[in-house]
């Protein structure tokens, strides 16, 4: 069953185009690693799908709802973790997330409980009732990663999830998602690190200059590529590998002179 449908979807902003017309159809319980160079239209098309970009050209459809139509409606089943997020760090985690509970109607005492044993998973228990100001960007980011999965949504929608997270916690985090696709969860991220991508998404698709480059599983855009891991399908794909090669020493001679 088709969770998700992109049709002829365009943004600009100004004179800068930054998707061109993706089409897309992204069937349930899969995960979708959505990847792409800085400024290739990854986050502009995960915050069109969450209803938080609403000026666009084309046909967006979450669930099977119009996405410019039903935007509470859709806002209120998924979760949306972003890399950098208004964190209001005065709060403690504990405060943060009662008012992340409260967006998607949940009672304070399911949002207290689940908050402990979802703080405690992380190793954060101890800090529940600690101001934030202070906390690393790991920790952080741990807690926006509980307030966009607290309410049990039906799709993920993640932008650099793993940023910040230690080694321990990168790899907690890739089995959660492990778990949740096989819970029947929908998991559409962006990330930089591709072997993470490489390891866990069904499909990965490869996005650069506001158009789709590649589409498929990992095996498949192998086979196509001819390449052996992602990092190289992907540098094919996107950039120019021998000029990265004569950047880097390039790079590497000015900082000797």
């Amino acid at each position: 069953m088709s969770i998700i449908k992109i049709s002829e979807l365009k943004k600009a902003y100004g004179d800068n185009i930054v998707l061109k017309g993706i089409n897309l159809t992204i069937t349930a319980g899969q995960i979708v690693g959505y990847i792409g160079p800085n400024g290739a239209g990854k986050s502009t098309t995960i915050k069109i799908l969450c209803g938080i970009t609403p000026d666009f050209k084309g046909e967006v459809e979450v669930m099977g709802m119009n996405v410019r139509k039903n935007t509470m409606e859709i806002k209120s089943k998924i979760g949306y973790i972003p890399e950098l997020a208004a964190l209001y760090d005065v709060l403690t985690p504990i405060e943060y997330l009662k008012f992340s509970g409260k967006l998607y109607n949940i009672d304070d005492a399911t949002i207290v409980s689940k908050s402990n044993d979802l703080l405690r998973l992380f190793d954060l228990q101890d800090k529940a009732n600690t101001r934030m100001t202070a906390f690393s960007k790991g920790m952080k980011q741990k807690v926006l990663l509980i307030s966009g999965l607290i309410h049990n949504p039906e799709i993920i929608f993640l932008d650099e999830p793993l940023s910040g997270l230690d080694a321990n916690a990168v790899i907690l985090v890739k089995e959660i998602l492990a778990q949740l696709k096989i819970a029947g969860k929908t998991i559409f991220y962006s990330s930089h690190i591709m072997d993470v991508v490489e390891k866990i998404s069904d499909r990965i698709i490869i996005i650069d200059k506001g158009e789709v480059k590649a589409d498929g599983t990992f095996e498949e855009l192998k086979n196509n590529a001819q390449e052996g891991s992602l990092e190289n399908i992907f540098t094919s794909l996107t950039g120019d590998s021998a000029q990265t090669h004569t950047t880097a020493n390039e790079f590497v001679n000015v900082l000797k002179n």
